[in-house]
């Protein structure tokens, strides 16, 4: 699982969540893949995240690549800054895990880099 997905993942479909954002990782194995940089893609990406969330996600598997708590205004000129984006965002992946809800506790698996987050019937509101 990429971060960016991460970013956008939430469980507030069981019962009794209200948010579900943002979901902890515990990553057992991490990979780091070289992918083609593109910094237009990251330039018009960075606004639709939830920085503040990437940056705790990164930093909690090791893997935050000196990366800035804080967005600059004016990023989309700052090269060593989207390069580091681009690593965190597309190159480092989660294989194997759990992601966990903040209010529920409930966890769920990330086998082969896909997080399972099917529910039962009894889970669902």
């Amino acid at each position: 699982m990429k971060l960016i997905t991460h970013n956008m993942l939430t469980s507030k479909c069981l019962k009794g969540v209200i948010t579900g954002y943002p979901l902890a990782i515990t990553a057992t194995v991490v990979k780091v893949s070289e992918v083609e940089y593109n910094p237009e893609f990251i330039s018009r990406i960075i606004p639709k995240l939830d920085w503040e969330v990437l940056w705790k996600a990164a930093d909690s598997i090791g893997h935050n690549e000196g990366l800035p708590q804080t967005i600059d205004p004016k990023f989309e000129d700052n090269e060593e800054f989207l390069r580091k984006a681009h690593k965190v965002l597309l190159e480092v992946e989660v294989e194997e895990g759990y992601l966990t809800c903040p209010e529920s506790g409930r966890q769920f698996p990330i086998t082969k880099g896909i997080p399972n987050m099917l529910l039962t019937e009894a889970e669902v509101q």
